[in-house]
């Protein structure tokens, strides 16, 4: 498999984000299953949706497109090779391409689909064993029905349960790090902290497994 059909089999290839280091993937916010919900409530971390707004909604026609290539593409039966291909060929060691780095992000928009999708996601992270890989999820009974069945998530591959709610407790029992959304100023994320540049810079906690908790500062 070539790049270029590994972009075809995986709806578009990798995405890049100004604000953070390394490549990302994302897909339709709109088919999210936990934030569908939460974003009708008031007060909820998925309230003004930010894949729900500004440019996603001033490009909607093209983004929605892009997304959703992505998204169809999940069940393409190359899809784990092509994803593995592009992650190692994008973000190796050394001289990477375009300097981005060995550090992944899954879903900037959108969440993990089911326990099929979410299987995925974690054979590409076992095929690419130098990259660093993050998926922020609401979606913890899924989360918790692949324990069940597969065990352990790989070292590389750090799964950070959202709390639901602005100003609300991370989610506990499960084992696994976590994030919050504050207002009152004790965010520990740079980024979204008030007359900082809004970048991860040389922060890498959200990748973390020793970070047990990352609050973001609503914005």
């Amino acid at each position: 498999m070539n790049l270029r059909q590994a972009k075809e089999a995986t709806g578009g290839g990798l995405l890049t984000n100004s604000k953070m280091p390394g490549y990302c993937y994302s897909i339709p916010a709109k088919e999210c299953n936990v934030g569908a919900k939460l974003v009708k409530i008031a007060g909820s971390v998925c309230e003004g949706c930010y894949a729900l707004k500004g440019f996603y909604q001033t490009y909607e026609t093209s983004v929605d497109r892009a997304l959703y290539a992505r998204l169809d593409s999940l069940t393409n039966p190359l899809w784990v090779e092509a994803m593995s291909k592009l992650i190692n060929h994008y973000c190796q060691d050394g001289e990477a391409v375009c300097q981005r780095g060995t550090f992944f992000r899954w879903d900037a928009a959108g969440d993990i689909q089911d326990l099929p999708h979410l299987r995925k996601m974690v054979l590409v992270a076992e095929a690419t064993p130098t990259v660093s890989h993050w998926i922020p999820t609401r979606e913890y009974k899924i989360v918790a029905k692949y324990r069940a069945v597969y065990g352990e998530f790989p070292a590389n591959f750090t799964v950070r349960l959202s709390a639901h709610m602005v100003d609300g407790d991370a989610p506990s029992g499960y084992g696994l790090t976590t994030s919050t959304v504050v207002t009152d100023h004790t965010e520990t994320c740079h980024a979204t902290m008030p007359d900082q540049p809004s970048e991860c810079g040389d922060c890498r906690a959200c990748w973390s497994p020793e970070v047990a908790n990352v609050s973001y500062g609503k914005h």
